[in-house]
C-alpha cells in the first residue's frame, strides 16, 4: 500500500467511462495506473495529470501474472472493463465473469482498500440475454472476492464518445426514415462525468459497499430519446416501429455476415441486444443510486447539444446559417 500519494489502477481506463475516471482521479491528486491491451493507443491519458502522475501500463484482463502486476500497491483498484457484443476473440464469460472475477480476488490478495466494478442496469442472473446474465455473474463474484466492493450498474451511458447516441445521430444522415425496435422501451440515460464522480466518490469518501443503480433524472422511451436526437440534429425524420420478429432475423444475418468476415465487418445489431431491448432499462424502486454519493444527475437536454451539433447540416454554423436565410 502506498505510504505517500496515493495510486489507483484503473482497468479500461482509456476507454469511453475510463478516460473520465482517470481524468477525476488525476485532479484529485491520485497517481493513476491505466491498464489497457495496448499502452501505446492510450497515450491520450497522460496529460490528465502532471508529468509522470498518470501511466498506461500492459495488461490483458485474461492474463493472470499482467493483472497481478497491475493491481501490486495500488490503494484503489476501478474495473471498467466490458464488451457490449461478443467476438471470435472475446466472450461475455471471457470479459464480464472470469476477467472480473480475477481482478477482484487479485485484489482481496494485494489488500486493496476499495474495489469500484462497473456493471450495467439490467444485471440479471435469470435475464434472457447473456449480457445481462454475465454481468449479473460477474457482479456476485466480485462480491464474493470483497464484500465492500462497490458496484455501480448505470444505464445507458451518453457523452462526447458513447456509441449510443452518436450512432442514432450518424443514421439520420443516412436514411429519410429511423426504423426502431423496442421504440417503447424505456431507458434513464445518464451523463459519463456523473458515473465517473460516482467511482471518485466511491473511493474518496469510501462509500458503503454493495450494488447502486445510476440513472438519470427521467426515464424516455427509445421513441422519444430517437425524436430528441433529432432535434439536435436538426434533421426530420419518420420513425418506424420495427417488429422484434423481422428484426431477428436481419439480426441473425448480420451475425452470419460477422462470422464469415471473420470479424472484419461488425454485426450493426444482434439477438442478444434484441433481448436486451424487450426490458425496460431503469433503477428499480427503493434502489440506491447517485443520492447516496451526494451527486444530481446531469439531464441530457444540457449536454447533447454540446456534441451532436457536428450532424445538423452546417454543423455549429447552423444556427448562422438560418438566421441570415432572410438576408439579401
Amino acid at each position: 500500500m502506498s505510504n505517500t500519494t496515493p495510486s489507483v489502477t484503473i482497468f479500461g481506463g482509456s476507454g469511453f467511462v475510463g478516460r473520465y475516471v482517470a481524468h477525476r482521479m488525476a485532479r484529485a491528486g491520485w497517481r493513476v495506473r491505466v491498464a489497457v491491451r495496448r499502452p501505446n493507443e492510450a497515450m491520450y491519458v497522460k496529460p490528465y495529470g502532471d508529468v509522470g502522475q498518470v501511466e498506461p501500463i500492459l495488461c490483458n484482463v485474461r492474463d493472470e501474472a499482467s493483472t497481478r502486476h497491475a493491481i501490486e500497491g495500488a490503494d484503489a483498484v476501478v474495473n471498467c472493463v466490458g464488451i457490449s457484443q461478443e467476438t471470435k476473440f472475446q466472450s461475455f464469460e471471457d470479459v464480464h465473469v472470469d476477467a472480473a472475477d480475477l481482478i477482484a480476488r487479485l485484489s482481496a490478495e494485494a489488500g486493496v482498500s476499495k474495489l469500484v466494478h462497473i456493471s450495467a442496469l439490467g444485471a440479471d442472473a435469470d435475464a434472457e440475454s447473456v449480457y445481462s446474465e454475465t454481468k449479473a455473474e460477474g457482479d456476485a463474484l466480485v462480491l464474493k472476492a470483497m464484500p465492500d466492493a462497490v458496484i455501480l450498474r448505470p444505464s445507458v451511458i451518453f457523452g462526447a464518445e458513447d456509441r449510443f447516441f452518436n450512432r442514432m445521430a450518424e443514421f439520420s444522415r443516412l436514411s429519410p426514415v429511423l426504423p426502431l425496435v423496442g421504440a417503447d422501451t424505456k431507458f434513464q440515460p445518464v451523463y459519463v462525468n456523473d458515473v465517473a464522480a460516482a467511482v471518485e466518490a466511491a473511493i474518496i469518501n469510501n462509500v458503503t459497499g454493495g450494488i447502486y443503480e445510476l440513472g438519470g433524472p427521467e426515464a424516455v422511451s427509445l421513441r422519444d430519446l430517437a425524436k430528441g436526437v433529432m432535434e439536435v440534429a436538426g434533421r426530420r425524420r419518420i420513425i418506424v416501429d420495427a417488429p422484434f420478429g423481422l428484426a431477428r432475423m436481419k439480426a441473425w444475418g448480420f451475425e452470419m455476415i460477422e462470422k464469415l468476415t471473420g470479424g472484419l465487418v461488425p454485426a450493426m445489431l444482434t439477438r442478444d441486444q434484441l433481448k436486451m431491448l424487450q426490458v425496460d432499462n431503469v433503477v428499480s424502486d427503493g434502489s440506491a443510486g447517485f443520492a447516496e454519493f451526494g451527486i444530481e444527475p446531469t439531464a441530457m437536454e444540457s449536454v447533447l447539444d454540446s456534441y451532436l451539433y457536428h450532424y445538423r447540416a452546417n454543423g455549429q454554423y447552423t444556427a448562422i446559417t438560418e438566421s441570415g436565410k432572410g438576408l439579401n
